[in-house]
């Protein structure tokens, strides 16, 4: 039953430092990833593991989890925008990845400015993942597990003094869930987030367009709005 997952923020005692691209995560599978030509996995690790912990303790958090009994099954990955914005990261905290799609190596050696010290004190949401066990993929698909991780995430950080939360949307596709580790807009509104900027995401191109072109028209969407990257906002002032 999805009433029994527990949706709580990452602690230090199980940093989820890859991705559950290959399924949930546990304390014993997280550490014997499957070989990956894509990625050095020790180098992974290696970085992410300290970024984790000192984004973790300067922060208070920077995921949420949905576990189930020992798995963790879904996760919401945030980050304060300050730090998303360090020098040559950009946006682009993918733990599986390197810069400038990932961190800097050197990221976890930087300064991180303190809650206090922070000029806007919004977070910026980087992705949302579910994952189900390979033999029963349809275990949590459209049973509200990310709506939880999104009310958790806002109840933490209305807890936790931070005045808003962004995110980047597309359109409710999903291939674009697949690519982008998010929601989609309608996902977002429905949590009260609206619209603050609109724009063209550059990744969106050649036969990928073509392609989610063709599936926004089966679906009854616009086609013309298939490449759209949507900036999300909802503001915690008054919560």
């Amino acid at each position: 039953m999805l009433a029994e997952l527990v949706v709580e923020p990452m602690r230090e005692d199980l940093l989820l430092w890859r991705c559950l691209h290959g399924g949930p995560l546990n304390r014993r599978n997280i550490e014997a990833p499957a070989p990956n030509p894509e990625v050095d996995w020790s180098w992974a690790r290696a970085r992410n593991v300290p970024l984790l912990v000192k984004l973790t303790r300067t922060y208070g958090a920077c995921a949420i989890l949905a576990r189930d009994g020992s798995d963790i099954v879904g996760t919401l990955r945030f980050y304060p925008k300050a730090v998303c914005s360090f020098g040559d990261s950009g946006a682009g905290f993918c733990l599986q990845q390197r810069s400038p799609s990932g961190p800097a190596d050197d990221m976890p050696a930087r300064e991180f400015p303190t809650p206090e010290a922070l000029g806007e004190k919004t977070l910026f949401v980087h992705c949302l993942m579910i994952a189900a066990p390979i033999d029963d993929p349809d275990r949590y698909r459209r049973r509200g597990l990310a709506t939880r991780l999104a009310r958790e995430l806002v109840r933490w950080a209305t807890v936790q003094g931070w005045s808003s939360i962004e995110v980047n949307a597309y359109e409710e596709l999903p291939m674009l869930y697949a690519i982008s580790g998010v929601a989609g807009r309608r996902f977002w509104e429905r949590l009260g987030f609206r619209l603050i900027r609109q724009d063209t995401e550059p990744a969106i191109s050649g036969d990928l367009l073509e392609t989610l072109r063709l599936d926004a028209v089966a679906a009854g969407l616009r086609p013309e709005n298939a490449a759209n990257r949507y900036r999300m906002r909802l503001d915690l002032s008054d919560r």
